[in-house]
């Protein structure tokens, strides 16, 4: 079936994203939105709009009901769910379907097998994928978590069984510590996703995340798009990306992939997923778990392979065939992603909301920015905080990681505090220079990121002094906009502070 119109069941970059697919593609983009997202740019960008109710999920963007009837208010063919929220709920995949409407996904039956990460486990054992050490169910209680930490060994890692994101995972590293973790892991599972069951599986210490990307038709095709390097992560949450990996040997990579397209085929698997991978120090890789939708950095795939994710989800979803044979992909190249999301990297990461003051965009050759604001948009506290998504491509990847650096120098948010100085300063860090990184880099080198060089300290009292003597001209009634050719924005203080670092 050609599908003709597209209700968008998400907000934010994402949603824009998608979007830009179905204008490419001819089709009518709906989008619907919470209160205060009434003038979010996903709703400016789509042909169509219709609203879901107040700020919180659980009334708008996870309210399966809403959304299906302004599926059908709009009548649309069909819904793209994005990422989060909903997009690995099989119970609206399967309301969708009954709706008579096209989710743009896998059917419920694939997401409800991979759905679970236990579940997921005891398939990628009959698919002969490499699995943790662990138990492949939810833990009776504590005295069974005690029972099975044992017999693996510690340290071991409490998961939440439905769990995503980082929440209801705790890290054990010996007995005296597992009974407050198993609490407080299944304790943060109920509240996260109404759904206090977890399970217990060995820790795989300075691991690399890896995760493989596939494709599959209706027709039982299954292809692969390689791999991501996602190793770099805050609160258990990637944000920093790259593909191909640095790390991973090329047989490594083949197996991976060939283990990853054996998984999706025994669940029979169509449209895009992603399979998560831990990989040790000795390019051991165990599967950890599937995610039945499209991925936040799936970008960097589409850079380095070729190939447009969310068109080729949409034609899946028509009925199409795969268009490639695997032989027929390949990497070209090098991407990195950054996420640039409202948060305060000198304060825990906590998420730091506000209005929008202005933004100055990065270009050039090589730069792609997956943008979700606007000047004059209020980002609201009710959602994840990202803001955007910053790609950059080379043909090698220290081309790649130049200009990143470059683009991350040009690109500029005004109003919330964001994590943009943390990416300008994480990726000179020699360690993710040379590929030499694994998921505790992060920590292991937060200080020095957030490290204030000389020269800025020396630019910032440079400032303070100038909006000083300003002020004081002005009879201190406020600081009046500089005369053309008094001062050109920062550029000769810039100059100014160099030579004060030069001199001392």
């Amino acid at each position: 079936m050609k599908i003709k119109k597209i209700l968008i069941a998400n907000r934010g970059e994402i949603a824009v994203r998608i979007i830009r697919a179905c204008r490419e593609l001819g089709i009518i983009s709906a989008a619907v939105y919470s209160d205060p997202d009434r003038s979010a740019l996903h709703v400016r960008r789509a042909d169509e709009a219709y609203p879901l109710g107040p700020a919180t999920p659980s009334e708008s963007y996870l309210h399966i009901e809403k959304i299906i009837s302004a599926a059908k208010k709009a009548h649309a063919d069909a819904i793209h769910p994005g990422y989060g929220f909903l997009s690995e709920n099989a119970g609206f995949a399967k309301a969708v379907q009954e709706g008579g409407l096209i989710f743009i996904g896998p059917d419920s039956k694939a997401m409800e097998a991979m759905g679970s990460k236990i579940g997921a486990r005891q398939w990628a054992q009959k698919a002969k994928v490499n699995i943790v050490p662990g138990i492949e169910r939810p833990l009776a209680d504590f005295n069974e978590a005690r029972k099975v930490a044992s017999q693996i060994g510690y340290p071991v890692l409490i998961k939440a069984s439905a769990g995503g994101g980082g929440k209801g995972m705790r890290s054990v590293f010996s007995e005296k510590e597992l009974e407050s973790s198993f609490q407080m892991a299944t304790s943060e599972a109920l509240r996260s996703f109404k759904d206090g069951s977890v399970y217990i599986e060995k820790l795989i210490e300075g691991p690399h995340h890896v995760e493989i990307q596939i494709l599959g038709d209706q027709q039982g095709n299954v292809v692969h798009l390689f791999e991501r390097e996602c190793s770099i992560q805050r609160r258990h949450q990637k944000v920093i990306e790259e593909s191909p990996s640095p790390f991973i040997t090329q047989e490594t990579r083949e197996a991976m992939c060939a283990q990853a397209v054996s998984l999706a085929k025994a669940v029979s698997y169509s449209n895009a997923g992603t399979l998560e991978f831990l990989v040790d120090k000795n390019q051991n890789f165990y599967f950890l778990e599937m995610n039945t939708r499209l991925q936040v950095e799936h970008p960097i795939t589409e850079e380095v392979v070729g190939v447009d994710l969310v068109k080729t989800q949409i034609k899946i979803a028509e009925g199409e065939r795969l268009p490639w044979k695997q032989e027929e992909l390949s990497q070209f190249g090098h991407a990195i992603e950054v996420r640039v999301y409202a948060e305060d990297p000198f304060h825990h990461f906590m998420p730091a909301p506000g209005r929008v003051v202005d933004q100055q965009y990065p270009h050039g050759p090589g730069v792609r920015l997956d943008n979700g604001i606007y000047a004059g948009f209020d980002v609201p506290l009710d959602y994840d905080p990202i803001l955007s998504k910053l790609i950059c491509w080379g043909r090698t990847r220290t081309e790649a990681i130049e200009r990143m650096g470059r683009a991350l120098t040009e690109y500029r948010v005004s109003g919330p505090k964001t994590n943009l100085y943390f990416h300008r300063r994480a990726i000179q860090i020699s360690d993710f220079v040379k590929g030499n990184y694994d998921t505790g880099f992060v920590d292991q080198h937060l200080k020095k990121i957030l490290e204030i060089p000389q020269d800025e300290k020396i630019k910032a009292m440079m400032g303070g002094a100038l909006a000083k003597y300003v002020e004081e001209k002005s009879g201190g009634g406020g600081v009046s906009p500089p005369k053309q050719g008094m001062i050109n924005d920062v550029s000769n203080w810039r100059k100014m502070g160099r030579m004060e670092g030069l001199r001392k």
